[in-house]
């Protein structure tokens, strides 16, 4: 446990804002990429915005996931208890299961019903990961 988080008034809540950050980096880059394989902005050259929207996904995701083991390490056991907590992590496991399928397989480049079907799928195991999100400090 890091005491250093629980122990300084600004510290828990400070990250608090660099998570949410990193989310809306994540989210709000990767929601406008699932969007054009979905086939909005056709005129948007798919692979010149994957390469951006990705950069910005991947440093999102890389502060989501720093601030948030910080604030794990701040209360561990009593997250672990959390039932909510801990679907927001299989929730996790899946989306990033099913991105690197996606692109594992190619989706970028096929854009078939397949990678259309995933990005459905990712869209909506992310609102449930921020739902959960949410929900943790209340259950």
């Amino acid at each position: 446990m890091l005491s250093w988080i629980s122990s300084h008034p600004w510290a828990y809540p400070a990250l608090e804002v660099v998570h949410l950050v990193g989310i809306a980096l994540l989210l709000g880059n990767l929601v406008l990429l699932e969007l054009r394989v979905l086939g909005a902005a056709p005129l948007l050259p798919l692979q010149a915005l994957a390469r951006l929207a990705l950069a910005v996904v991947l440093t999102g995701f890389a502060l989501a996931a720093t601030s948030g083991l910080l604030m794990f390490s701040s209360q561990p056991m009593e997250l672990l208890a959390n039932r909510v907590f801990t679907l927001k992590m299989l929730l996790l496991m899946a989306a990033g299961t099913n991105a690197a399928w996606f692109h594992g397989r190619g989706g970028l480049q096929l854009q078939d019903g397949l990678a259309k079907a995933q990005t459905v799928l990712s869209l909506g195991l992310w609102l449930a990961v921020l739902t959960c999100g949410r929900f943790i400090a209340y259950v």
